[in-house]
């Protein structure tokens, strides 16, 4: 961890207990903007290809500290994630709300929080096409509208390109971390018309500068 971040952390850790301890009241979706549009699978926890088993569930480095980090910014976090596995039967929606909740408890043992959670379940192979697999915006449109935000100037930040390229129609930052599952030419995409961060404590350097 760099100092600048550890640092950081410290300064967050007084925060925390105010949190935990009531003192410092959790704030209203309703009352912040703008957002942090992430990917799930990749970008916040490990991919493991259709993740049925909540003891599977395990964080990305450095995932905690980010969003606790855009947590005391009162900047949403807001996770939207393509979940094909339900649509191929590998996994139903109980066995997807068993994984969310473990992802929240895993934030949350490390004092942060997700603000709200939107999956697909499609996939159009499976069931044919709709309006909420990334990147189309039918769960960005739900979320902006759900919880009020300021679409324009949010961040959207994944693995794929599918989760960066929802930024360009609003006119947002998108921001690609690569992992293993990163396609070549989706980096190469990104750098020409996105950005690109190496790891999530870069994401939030750029989110929050100073």
């Amino acid at each position: 961890m760099s100092d600048t971040f550890r640092a950081d952390a410290n300064r967050d850790r007084a925060r925390i207990g105010r949190v935990l301890s009531g003192e410092h009241a959790r704030p209203s979706l309703r009352a912040i903007r703008p957002a942090l549009f992430i990917d799930r699978d990749g970008t916040l926890i490990r991919n493991t290809g259709y993740i049925k088993n909540p003891n599977d569930v395990e964080l990305i480095p450095y995932a905690a500290n980010a969003v606790r980090r855009m947590n005391y910014a009162l900047r949403p976090v807001i996770v939207v994630t393509n979940q094909s596995g339900i649509a191929r039967g590998l996994l139903t929606e109980v066995d997807y709300e068993r994984v969310r909740a473990r992802v929240d408890d895993l934030f949350a043992e490390r004092g942060g929080y997700i603000d709200a959670h939107y999956h697909c379940p499609h996939h159009p192979d499976y069931t044919g096409p709709c309006d909420c697999r990334k990147p189309r915006l039918g769960l960005f449109e739900r979320a902006i509208h759900e919880h009020a935000i300021d679409a324009a100037s949010s961040w959207f930040v994944g693995n794929r390109w599918s989760d960066v390229e929802p930024a360009l129609h609003y006119g947002a930052r998108g921001v690609l971390v690569p992992s293993d599952e990163t396609p070549a030419d989706e980096i190469d995409r990104a750098r020409r018309e996105a950005e690109v961060a190496q790891t999530l404590t870069d994401v939030v350097h750029m989110a929050l500068p100073g």
